[in-house]
């Protein structure tokens, strides 16, 4: 199964940068590497209504009260590399909320798979049984 390419319409995207933590020196002082994208999502008519159903399900931590999805990242220390892991990050749950959850079908157990289960909890239960006190009279 080939996996499907969104193409994100990169000006319809909000994105914020600010400096970010973690190791870097000084450097990190004075730069502002991190990066947030951000979108609403209700208005987002490039990803198709059930995607965005799915997305709103499989991600509600990234979802603001006011309907934006955010993402962030501040893995590099490159201002353009993280923004790059951003739209990769936004694909990959594009990808992922496309694809229709499989149906499920019922089954059932079998007859004998019902018998072996109920005399293994007869077995098990004469066996816990047995543990008990003896009456040795």
């Amino acid at each position: 199964m080939s996996l499907a390419k969104f193409s994100i319409p990169e000006h319809r995207l909000e994105v914020r940068t600010s400096r970010a933590g973690g190791p870097g020196g000084q450097h990190v002082n004075k730069t502002e590497t991190k990066v947030e994208i951000r979108f609403r999502l209700d208005d987002a008519d490039w990803i198709a209504y059930e995607t965005r159903e799915r997305l709103r399900v499989q991600q509600p931590h990234r979802i603001t009260k006011d309907g934006d999805f955010v993402l962030s990242s501040q893995e590099s220390r490159s201002q353009e590399q993280n923004y790059q892991l951003c739209l990769e990050k936004l694909q990959g749950f594009l990808v992922a909320a496309s694809r229709a959850p499989k149906k499920r079908h019922k089954t059932k157990p079998t007859r004998g798979s019902q018998e072996r289960r109920l005399k293994s909890k007869k077995q098990a239960s004469a066996r816990k049984s047995d543990r008990g006190k003896k009456n040795w009279d």
